[in-house]
């Protein structure tokens, strides 16, 4: 049968605790019976029971209630008896928790167990004796067997009742610790010669419904005359032990006296007690009344004994005392931790005071050894707070951060404050969960990097590398191309990146003439969501190679005439004749130029600058060197390997035009000359076998016409235009012509009709030769035999 549950709710200052209910119920009652709708009388729905994976927490290993998530009630889980859960202790409770997670939340539950009359009252031996002179005085005492019910209450033992009564009644007194001790007391005389044996039936009646009730028969002898009862020397013993007191110490000594002499002196003490509690840890010696220890005393179990002692002598008179014994505590009990409820992962972005673990702490000691004070280690973000007495919850205290610590090992250590203390201490693991909240870091603020130009499309040139402080999934780095131009070409078409391994690949082949650096932006991105990214940026310079020779800008190679530099046989060592000017679009040492003097009609007449390309005379020029002078001067680069060009410069050593022109006119005739008779005789010499004959005539024939041809040459006038290289300046007058002067010369068919005109002085020094200004003569040679033939006519070109 239930019995009425009283509920009350008591709220709590912390968050982790709701409230507290309690319920009243009694003993005996089946499995499966209803104690209470927990989740009504705590106000909570169905489905948060569930959700939260509520259970009960409770200290002892025994549980007698159960909790149905499905229907939020209490059951009673197995049958409890009140007499073997608490024996004598009143009021009997249960005491457990309720724990939710998600959040976590706790409840405490109080289910109280009442008594019903389920045990009689019970004698611990069917029958005593007593044998009793005759000569006993009216109100001598006799003390009874107590009778046990461990039932409390009303249910407790209530009185007792003998029969008969013609010689004997009883006295009841009560205890201090609401016992009683009965006493049959002599209220007429004895006659042994009447009546030698006598049987009373004494009966323990409980105050329980239905009533129960328990006997035990009282056998007395009647003896001869034993006139003096023993005396004890204090009605009240009192002593004082220390639990865990080894077995062999003696609590007390309690002392009789008899004032009959003889066998009728001699006293017997004992233990009247009935219970086993008392029996099994003290005794007495039958003879001096010392008491002993012989088993363990521990004070959370018993705190005090009452020990009821009997003094007996040979004729049967008896005196009792009682000997209360108090127990004193000792620190012998660690505080006991019991984990309740507790989380193994948390985020690390969880709220302060986030609720990580709750505890319970017990310690079995009384007084200041069952005070316990509890405490984690210094060097984590976590604290103790305590909700109610000897609950605690492990919260956060600062901001995680799994970056910095992943795992925390988190001791717990609670002391109580006893001499000495002791102290338990228990270790909880807690894994912190990443949050995405770290970007990806660049191992550098910028990149350069150098790629040799003319490199193969999809070479590799650089590698960036970026690191993500956060883990798995959210550490993912991905590389991704900023959007960007240059010179209006997307930077796509320059370079493309690895999105896994962040290495940079060109995919065109970079020239250094056409483009020297260009800078563009690689974004790192994590895989977290929302995703974080950083970017960074990266110069690429293009490194030159040496790829392109050197180009001549003077003398000027014209694919019609022919340049020619004069020199008067006046000219003095050292005198400057031309400049020979080139350049090189490489960089670096790759467009040093050196110039050198590779092949020149007369070598000590004539030296190039190494540096700075300036044809010198190196001697004084004398009649016997040539008018006609061709160098060969070649231009190299400082690559590896070098380039070079070559440049054939024509000198003309004369001191008038006249001589000049009649010089390179020679040249011109001689030159055509040469060409066609290895011509024809190349000619001759394949028919010669075949026609020799013919030979002779072709050759007789060539040479008339060659003849009239060059005698047509001869006659005719040549137009001469000086011409000066760019920028090119006289040095304090040394080194050059110091009269230069423009000609005009007009030719026709006729020599002597042809006209030369003097201009005015110029600083152009050049003779440009053209053998196509009249119209009227063909080409001698083609473009190129010009300027590389020594023999080529010379033709001047005047403006």
């Amino acid at each position: 049968m239930k019995g009425p549950a009283l509920l009350c709710f008591a709220l709590l200052s912390f968050g982790s605790v709701t409230g507290q209910v309690s319920y009243t119920i009694p003993e005996e009652m089946t499995k499966g019976s209803l104690v209470g709708n927990i989740a009504q009388d705590l106000g909570l729905q169905i489905k948060r029971l569930t959700s939260g994976k509520a259970r009960i927490y409770t200290r002892d290993s025994d549980q007698y209630i159960e909790l149905n998530r499905e229907k939020g009630v209490l059951l009673v889980k197995e049958t409890i008896d009140r007499e073997a859960l608490c024996r004598q202790t009143t009021p009997c409770a249960l005491h457990f928790q309720i724990i939710l997670e998600n959040p976590m939340e706790f409840y405490s539950v109080t289910v109280q167990i009442t008594d019903i009359n389920d045990n009689a009252p019970n004698f611990d031996e069917a029958d005593i004796e007593f044998k009793i002179s005759e000569s006993a005085v009216i109100g001598a005492k006799f003390v009874l067997e107590r009778a046990v019910d461990h039932d409390v209450g009303v249910n407790d033992l209530q009185r007792y009742e003998l029969k008969p009564t013609d010689n004997f009644v009883l006295k009841m007194h009560n205890n201090a610790d609401g016992n009683k001790n009965v006493e049959m007391v002599l209220q007429n005389p004895l006659d042994r010669e009447k009546q030698e044996q006598i049987s009373l039936i004494l009966t323990a009646v409980d105050g329980g419904e239905p009533q129960r009730s328990g006997t035990m028969q009282i056998l007395i002898t009647v003896l001869d005359a034993n006139d003096n009862a023993p005396v004890f020397t204090q009605q009240t013993y009192k002593a004082t032990v220390t639990e865990n007191s080894p077995a062999g110490t003696v609590v007390a000594t309690v002392t009789a006296s008899d004032a009959d002499q003889g066998s009728n002196s001699k006293i017997t003490y004992s233990i009247t007690n009935k219970l086993v509690a008392v029996r099994n840890v003290f005794t007495i010696n039958k003879e001096t009344g010392e008491v002993t220890l012989t088993g363990n005393i521990d004070f959370e179990e018993s705190q005090k004994f009452q020990i009821n002692l009997r003094a007996s002598d040979e004729g049967g008179l008896t005196d009792s005392c009682k000997l209360v014994v108090d127990v004193q505590d000792v620190n012998d009990n660690k505080p006991e931790i019991n984990i309740m409820s507790k989380s193994t992962v948390i985020s690390e972005d969880a709220n302060l005071s986030t609720v990580v673990t709750m505890i319970n702490i017990e310690d079995k000691d009384t007084g200041e050894s069952g005070k316990v004070h509890c405490s984690v280690s210094d060097s984590v973000p976590f604290i103790l707070k305590s909700s109610t007495s000897n609950f605690y919850s492990l919260v956060t205290d600062s901001d995680l951060d799994r970056e910095r610590a992943s795992e925390y090992n988190i001791t717990m250590t609670c002391s109580d404050e006893g001499v000495p203390s002791l102290s338990s201490s228990v270790t909880l693991t807690l894994q912190i969960s990443d949050v995405n909240d770290n970007a990806p870091v660049f191992e550098r603020t910028s990149y350069e990097a150098y790629i040799i130009e003319n490199n193969t499309p999809d070479i590799s040139v650089f590698t960036v590398k970026a690191r993500d402080a956060d883990w798995n999934q959210n550490a993912r780095v991905s590389y991704i191309l900023e959007d960007s131009s240059i010179n209006g070409v997307p930077v796509s078409s320059y370079v493309s990146v690895s999105a896994d391994s962040g290495v940079i690949h060109a995919v065109r082949s970079f020239d250094y003439e056409q483009i020297k650096d260009f800078q563009f932006r690689v974004k790192a991105q994590d895989g977290g969501s929302p995703p974080l990214s950083s970017n960074v940026t990266v110069k690429i310079m293009v490194q030159d190679e040496n790829d392109n020779p050197p180009q001549v800008l003077y003398p000027v190679q014209t694919s019609g005439s022919l340049v020619a530099e004069m020199v008067p046989r006046s000219a003095d060592v050292g005198y400057l004749v031309t400049k020979v000017v080139a350049v090189d679009v490489d960089s670096g040492q790759n467009a040093w130029l050196y110039y050198k003097l590779q092949k020149a009609t007369d070598r000590a007449l004539f030296e190039v600058g190494l540096q700075n390309g300036e044809i010198r005379t190196i001697r004084q020029i004398t009649d016997k060197d040539a008018v006609k002078q061709r160098l060969t001067v070649i231009v190299e680069d400082n690559g590896q390997p070098s380039r070079s060009a070559t440049v054939i410069v024509n000198v003309a050593v004369a001191d008038s035009f006249p001589e000049v022109l009649s010089e390179f006119t020679d040249f011109t005739h001689d030159k055509e000359y040469n060409d066609n008779l290895t011509f024809y005789l190349v000619l001759a010499l394949a028919v010669v076998s075949f026609l020799f004959i013919t030979c002779l005539v072709v050759i007789i024939s060539v040479k008339v016409y060659r003849w009239r041809q060059s005698r047509i040459l001869y006659h005719s006038s040549l137009p001469v235009i000086p011409y000066y290289p760019p920028r090119y300046s006289d040095t304090l007058g040394t080194g050059t012509l110091p009269h230069v002067y423009n000609y005009e010369v007009c030719r026709t068919t006729d020599s002597r009709k042809s006209d030369c005109k003097f201009g005015r002085a110029g600083s152009q020094n050049v003779l440009i030769m053209d053998p196509s200004s009249t119209g009227t003569m063909q080409r001698i040679q083609s473009e190129k035999s010009i300027l590389d033939e020594p023999d080529s006519p010379l033709e001047v070109r005047l403006p």
